[in-house]
């Protein structure tokens, strides 16, 4: 069996596309670091490690920037999350 990927979303606690990437993730049984980018310091992190983009949530499996919600969700309907959690 192959270990689960390393899945990290940095996020907001009022961010309503936050919590439905979180609600999808946990769906297919993955479990994910959640790092809230409230923190000024998080924050910038998030920009840097993104490219630019200061919106949450923003989305990263094994150190791959999937996007916001809309591109997980697209990932997911695709087929392509499945196949980048298993390889």
């Amino acid at each position: 069996m192959t270990a689960q990927k390393s899945i990290v979303i940095y996020s907001t606690r009022v961010c309503p596309y936050c919590t439905l990437a979180k609600n999808l993730l946990t769906r297919k049984g993955l479990t994910f670091t959640e790092i809230d980018v409230s923190d000024p310091q998080d924050r910038l992190a998030l920009i840097e490690k993104s490219g630019g983009r200061k919106t949450v949530p923003q989305i990263f499996i094994n150190n791959i920037h999937i996007g916001g919600y809309d591109d997980l969700a697209s990932f997911d309907q695709s087929g392509e999350l499945d196949k980048l959690l298993l390889s």
